[in-house]
């Protein structure tokens, strides 16, 4: 159904931004993601924050991997630039578009599985180089298109729906950035709107690598052993002409507390998140003070969630790779290729 399109409806008292378009105008095709589902949160935040900027949909570059996350740039900003990349290779993709035309905004959409697994070596280069992105990681905890087996950020000790116990320690994609170098750097909850809104709009509008971690409830593994409405019963006693999954419709998660405040969110499956939102006081400018305070309150069973780390005088990777000012493909030939003189004087300089 992913080819289905919403209706162009606009209703003409709908309210415009600066640049006169709609908030519709920044919404994609229907998505086909499970009722209830975190990611569908963050889709609706991306498209609330890119409408309050003012942003010009075509001016967006939206990339992608592999799973349920990389499947939601389809959802949002219909008519931006978008390129769904193999598994885990997201960041390599979107550096070289970045590094070719840097007049465009970009926005990396990934997943635990495909950032923390396969993928967390690209990850790490793309922070400590400063490539100029809001890299968003939709965090559920499971590997979401292949049944829910747990994913690298999933917390020792955690439970499956089928019972099982994980034993692996999970890897924090915040504490990774900030060792890493990222230079904005934020965690949050996909059913926050009003903490999640502003912190996208803050890196979509980041001069250097700006990471988001969004803890999205998976809500779709629920079946078990030995019940006879599990799937693998239904399809040891069916005989189909085809394989469609159904999946038992749930409301979504959400919360609002006050900075300062650690609330209980309930999950669908009856486990507990115990966030923390950061206090009006709480300096984002010291990247150490950061990292330690984000263990301490781990250690307390808590998520920190907020604006962890800023740095205010952030630089990219073309700030240090002093590279063109305009987009490559608006280059003439001489510009690209300025002949055997200036390549003479660039192997002279690395001699």
């Amino acid at each position: 159904m992913t080819y289905i399109a919403k209706p162009k409806l606009h209703h003409p008292t709908l309210t415009r931004n600066n640049v006169g378009y709609t908030r519709r105008d920044y919404e994609g095709r229907i998505s086909t993601l499970c009722a209830g589902c975190g990611h569908d949160s963050i889709s609706a935040a991306i498209v609330q924050a890119c409408w309050e900027l003012d942003i010009e949909p075509h001016r967006v570059a939206k990339l992608s991997g592999i799973g349920c996350s990389s499947k939601t740039p389809d959802y949002f900003l219909g008519a931006s630039h978008g390129f769904n990349s193999v598994h885990g290779r997201m960041p390599s993709v979107l550096t070289g578009a970045n590094l070719a035309n840097r007049e465009l905004l970009y926005l990396g959409i990934s997943g635990d599985g495909d950032s923390a697994s396969i993928g967390l070596g690209q990850f790490a280069n793309a922070m400590r180089r400063g490539v100029r992105m809001a890299y968003i990681v939709e965090n559920n905890g499971v590997y979401g298109l292949t049944k829910g087996q747990f994913s690298a950020t999933a917390d020792r000790g955690s439970k499956s729906k089928k019972g099982a116990i994980n034993t692996d320690a999970p890897i924090d994609l915040v504490g990774l950035a900030l060792q890493l170098g990222a230079t904005y750097v934020a965690r949050s909850f996909s059913g926050d709107k009003a903490q999640l809104v502003p912190l996208i709009k803050g890196a979509m509008e980041h001069g250097g690598a700006a990471f988001i971690d969004v803890i999205s409830p998976c809500v779709t593994f629920n079946n078990h052993s030995g019940s006879t409405k599990s799937y693998d019963y239904v399809r040891e006693h069916n005989d189909a002409v085809s394989r469609i999954d159904f999946i038992t419709s749930k409301s979504e998660i959400t919360t609002a507390y006050a900075p300062g405040e650690v609330v209980e969110v309930q999950q669908h499956d009856g486990s507990t998140l115990r966030l923390r939102k950061l206090h009006q006081d709480y300096d984002p400018t010291d990247r150490l003070a950061a990292m330690t305070y984000m263990h301490k309150q781990q250690a307390r069973g808590e998520i920190v969630t907020g604006l962890l780390y800023v740095d205010p005088l952030a630089t990219d990777l073309h700030t240090a790779l002093n590279t063109s000012d305009n987009a490559l493909n608006t280059l003439n030939a001489a510009q690209l290729c300025p002949g055997s003189k200036a390549l003479e004087k660039i192997n002279a300089a690395l001699r």
